[in-house]
C-alpha cells in the first residue's frame, strides 16, 4: 500500500486537511437522521479497499503528523502516559501485536525481523531502527507500551480483567475527546463511563461489559462514538482546557463551517494472547463542516442528527455553546427530502 504522508499541524496554525480520499473515506458514524447513545459493537472483520476498518491498525495519510503531535503532548505532559506494575506483560503483548500488524498489512511502511527473542523492528515513515530483546525493556528507549504507542495512530487503553470487571489499568492518551488519563487510569469499567447520560437507566454499559468479558483473541469487536471539536485539535484534554476552551465561544453561522468539526473515534478493542489484557483502541478521525459537505448526503444527515440531539448528550459532548450555529450552517444543505439508511458518502 502506497502511502503519501501530509506535512501539517493540530496545533497552533491547524494546518491539517484532509485530502479528497480522506474525506471518502471517513467513517462517518450517522446510519440514520437521529443519534442516541448505543454499543453498536461489530466484529472488527477487514473493510473493503480503502476503508479505515481495511486492516487491524489504520494508517493513513495523517501518520507522520499524529505521530509528531503525540510527540509534542508526551514532552509537555509525560503523565499522557501511564501502566500500573502489573501491567508489564500486557505492555508487550501490545508491542507485539502492533509491530505485527503494521508489519504485515503496511511492508512497505514498517518491517519486523526476529531470531528467537532478538527482534528488529524498522519504521520508515518515522526514520526508526531498533533491535531489542522481547521481553527485557532495558534493550529499549523507553517502556514497551510507550514506544509503539508513540508509532500507531490514536490512543490505547490496556484493560486488565479482574474481580469480575475491566480496569483501565495502563494507557497513552493525547487525543483524548476531554476525558484524562491521569484521574481515569486504575478505574473500573463502571467508574469510567460513570459521567455517560442516558446509559445507567438503559443498562447499556452492563450490556457492554458482560460482552467484553467474554472477548475471546482473535475476534476483535469495534464501534463508532462521535462528539465535535472546534478547530482541527487532537489534544482537547481538561489539563489543556485553557488552550481550546474558548475556541467554542468564537463559532458563528458564518464560519461554522471552517472552524467545527466532526470528530468520530474508531473503537477497537483485541484480546492479548499472554496477559488476557484487552487492548482498547481510539483513533481519532476529523472532518470540517466543509469538508462534510462535499458530500451533500452526510450534511443533510449531520443537520438532523444535531438538529434533535438530546439535550442531555448536547451537554454531555459540550458542544451546547455552538450547536445553533453549526445548525444553522447546515440547514442549506438540508431540503427535507427522504434520505434513507446508510452511511456511504453518495
Amino acid at each position: 500500500m502506497s502511502l503519501a504522508f501530509k506535512q501539517e499541524t493540530f496545533r497552533d496554525d491547524y494546518t491539517f486537511r484532509n485530502s479528497p480520499e480522506a474525506i471518502r473515506r471517513f467513517p462517518f458514524p450517522f446510519p440514520e437522521d437521529q443519534y442516541m447513545y448505543s454499543v453498536n459493537i461489530e466484529p472488527h472483520t477487514p473493510g473493503p479497499k480503502g476503508a479505515v476498518t481495511e486492516f487491524t491498525l489504520d494508517v493513513d495519510e495523517h501518520y507522520v503528523a499524529e505521530c509528531r503531535d503525540k510527540a509534542i503532548t508526551l514532552e509537555q505532559d509525560p503523565g499522557r502516559c501511564a501502566s500500573l506494575p502489573h501491567m508489564m506483560d500486557a505492555e508487550w503483548d501490545f508491542l507485539e501485536f502492533s509491530m505485527e500488524s503494521l508489519a504485515r498489512d503496511y511492508p512497505e511502511q514498517f518491517s519486523l525481523s526476529k531470531n528467537g527473542k532478538a527482534w528488529t523492528w524498522v519504521n520508515r515513515p518515522l526514520g526508526l531502527e531498533q533491535s531489542f530483546v522481547f521481553g527485557d525493556a532495558a534493550t529499549l528507549p523507553m517502556g514497551p507500551f510507550e514506544y509503539m504507542g508513540r508509532q500507531v495512530q490514536g490512543d490505547f487503553v490496556l484493560l486488565d480483567q479482574r474481580e469480575d470487571t475491566l480496569f483501565a489499568d495502563a494507557g497513552i492518551v493525547t487525543s483524548q475527546a476531554d476525558w484524562s488519563l491521569a484521574f481515569n487510569v486504575g478505574m473500573s469499567w463502571h467508574e469510567w463511563h460513570g459521567p455517560v447520560p442516558q446509559v445507567t437507566k438503559l443498562g447499556v454499559m452492563d450490556r457492554a461489559l458482560k460482552f467484553l468479558m467474554s472477548l475471546q483473541q482473535g475476534n476483535p469487536v469495534r464501534r463508532l462514538n462521535w462528539t465535535m471539536t472546534i478547530n482541527p485539535r487532537l489534544d482537547t484534554s481538561p489539563e489543556n482546557y485553557p488552550l481550546w476552551g474558548g475556541d467554542r465561544n468564537k463559532v458563528t453561522e458564518q464560519n461554522a463551517g471552517e472552524l467545527a468539526h466532526l470528530r468520530v473515534e474508531l473503537q477497537t478493542l483485541f484480546r492479548m494472547p499472554r496477559s488476557n489484557a484487552i487492548v482498547f483502541s481510539i483513533r481519532c478521525y476529523l472532518i470540517s463542516m466543509q469538508e462534510m459537505a462535499t458530500y451533500p448526503r452526510w450534511a443533510k444527515r449531520f443537520h438532523r442528527v444535531l438538529r434533535d440531539l438530546h439535550p442531555d448528550l448536547v451537554e454531555y459532548k459540550g458542544i451546547t455553546k455552538y450547536q445553533q450555529a453549526v445548525v444553522a450552517w447546515l440547514s442549506r444543505f438540508d431540503d427535507g427530502a427522504d434520505i434513507g439508511t446508510g452511511t456511504q458518502p453518495e
